[in-house]
C-alpha cells in the first residue's frame, strides 16, 4: 500500500489536538508526519502515536519538502497565506477555516453528503463550519427523499467552538461561582457561566452574525440549492463541548413519519435517539468524543403542510472539525 506524507497546521490548538487524537485512532497509511504551529508554540514537544515530535514554526518554506496532504486548523489568516504555498508545492490542502468555503473554485465537503465533489478539487478542499456539518448530515437524506423547501436553524453552541479562550471563560466563571475568585474574560463579551449569549462571531449590517450567515450559505452550497430559504439564530451556551441544534424543516412533498425516521436510521453517520416515553433523546454528553451525528425529538410541525422538527447534536471539535477533515483525507487516499 502506498504511503503518504501529512502535515498538520495548527497542531497545538484545540482542533489540532483533537486531530492528532483522531489520526492516532485511524491508523492511516502515513509514512511521515509534520506538525506546524505559530512561532509561539514552535519548539514545543508533542507525543504522537508513541513518538516524540518537535513542533515546527510554519513559514513560507515549510512546504519546500515533499508533503502530500496538509490539514489546516489554524484560522483564516494562516490559510489565506500558506494554503496556496502548499498547493504550489503539489500538496493537497484540507482547510478547516472559513476563508475558502464560499469560493466557487473550492469544494465544500461533508463526506456523508457530497464527497464526489472533492474529487474535482484544485488543491484545496474546504471543511464546513461545525454547526453546518452536523445539520447537513441529518438534512441531506431527507432532502433527497422529500425535497426541502425551507429551514429554520436555532443553535446551542458549546464554548469549545470559540477555542481555548472560550473554554477558559467558562472554567473561570465556574471557579468564580464556587470560590468567588476574580477573573478577566478571554473571549466572550459577557460572562458565559449561567448565561446564554445570542452572539457568535461579528454582527453584520442586516443584524445577523457571520456564524448565522455561514450556516445559511454553506447549507445552500453543500445541498446544491443556492436559493433555498434558510434563517438562523446561533447562541453560545455554557456547555464545554458538543453543539445542539433545533432544526425546523418544511418539505415540498408529504412524508410518513415512520418512514422518515427509518430514512435517518439508514443514513451514514447518523444515530437516532428518539424514545421520549423513556426520556431518550440526544444530549451533548452523548456525542462527546464521537464522530456520529445524533438525531431525536423527531416530530411533525403542524403549523405548515409538510413540516418536521429535529433535535441534532454532535461533537463540534471532532465531527464538526477534526474528524470531518480526516474523513475527507481517508477517502481521498483510499
Amino acid at each position: 500500500m502506498e504511503k503518504y506524507k501529512l502535515a498538520l497546521v495548527g497542531a497545538t490548538g484545540v482542533v489540532g489536538r483533537i486531530a492528532r487524537k483522531v489520526l492516532e485512532e485511524k491508523n492511516l497509511p502515513i509514512s511521515e508526519y509534520s506538525f506546524f504551529s505559530s512561532s509561539k508554540s514552535a519548539g514545543s514537544k508533542i507525543v504522537f502515536d508513541g513518538t516524540q515530535y518537535t513542533v515546527e514554526e510554519l513559514t513560507e518554506h515549510s512546504f519546500d519538502k515533499k508533503i502530500d496532504y496538509a490539514i489546516f486548523t489554524a484560522g483564516s489568516k494562516v490559510s489565506e497565506i500558506y494554503a496556496p504555498i502548499a498547493v504550489q508545492n503539489k500538496c493537497t490542502v484540507i482547510d478547516n477555516s472559513s476563508f475558502y468555503r464560499m469560493n466557487n473554485e473550492v469544494p465544500l465537503i461533508v463526506p456523508e453528503v457530497n464527497f464526489k465533489e472533492a474529487e474535482n478539487n484544485k488543491g484545496i478542499i474546504a471543511n464546513p463550519n461545525c454547526s453546518t456539518i452536523q445539520a447537513v448530515v441529518a438534512l441531506s437524506p431527507l432532502d433527497k427523499k422529500y425535497n426541502i423547501k425551507r429551514i429554520v436553524y436555532s443553535t446551542y453552541q458549546a464554548v469549545s467552538g470559540a477555542g481555548i479562550g472560550g473554554i477558559q471563560d467558562l472554567e473561570s466563571g465556574i471557579e468564580n461561582y464556587v470560590c468567588n475568585s476574580r477573573y478577566t474574560l478571554k473571549k466572550f463579551p459577557y460572562k458565559i457561566f449561567n448565561n446564554c449569549i445570542p452572539h457568535i462571531d461579528d454582527f453584520l449590517s442586516d443584524g445577523y452574525t457571520k456564524e448565522e450567515h455561514k450556516m445559511i450559505n454553506e447549507t445552500r452550497k453543500i445541498l446544491n440549492k443556492p436559493n433555498l430559504p434558510i434563517t438562523a439564530t446561533t447562541v453560545r451556551v455554557p456547555v464545554f463541548n458538543s453543539h445542539s441544534e433545533s432544526i425546523n424543516v418544511e418539505f415540498e412533498n408529504d412524508f410518513d413519519l415512520e418512514e422518515l425516521v427509518r430514512t435517518l436510521k439508514e443514513a451514514p453517520g447518523i444515530v437516532v435517539l428518539d424514545d421520549v416515553k423513556n426520556n431518550i433523546y440526544p444530549m451533548a454528553i452523548n456525542s462527546n468524543d464521537h464522530d456520529e451525528v445524533y438525531v431525536g425529538r423527531i416530530r411533525r410541525d403542524y403549523s405548515v403542510k409538510y413540516g418536521i422538527n429535529l433535535w441534532v447534536v454532535a461533537d463540534n471539535t471532532r465531527k464538526g472539525a477534526a474528524s470531518n477533515a480526516i474523513q475527507i483525507l481517508e477517502r481521498l487516499i483510499s
